[in-house]
């Protein structure tokens, strides 16, 4: 004999046992920190975890998070998208700036090495919050 139970979750938070902390992944990982931007604009298209942007330089930008990771060079990556043909190759240069706080991002540089605005950055960042 099979039973089977069709059914719906509601539920507005997830806990842990004790009630009092969210819910540990096991053998799982999450993106902490996303965005997509456009650095002619500065702009964000979307985001997790980001409280402010700033455009540093030419084809340089630093973004704030809310909620800062436990530790400095946290994982992450990120990439530029030029979506017309473009002598602008995409590129990710760590600049040694992935701090517990923020992350500064070099995404663009065109075949001479110059640094250059994009207007699609995307990046994720993993690791632990604080």
């Amino acid at each position: 004999l099979e039973h089977r139970m069709t059914s719906v979750l509601n539920v507005d938070t997830i806990a842990d046992k004790a009630g009092t902390g969210p819910v540990g992944l096991t053998k799982q990982a999450a993106a902490k920190m996303y965005i997509s931007y456009n650095g002619n604009t500065n702009t964000i298209r979307g985001s997790l975890n980001v409280s402010s942007t700033s455009d540093d330089a030419v084809g340089e930008y630093t973004f704030n998070y809310t909620n800062n990771f436990d530790a400095d060079e946290t994982y992450s990556s990120a990439m530029s998208v030029e979506l017309t043909s473009s002598s602008r190759p995409g590129s990710y240069v760590n600049t040694n700036t992935a701090l517990a706080g923020s992350v500064t991002i070099r995404p663009t540089r065109g075949t001479g090495g110059e640094m250059s605005d994009t207007d699609y950055a995307t990046m994720n960042c993993m690791g632990d919050l604080a």
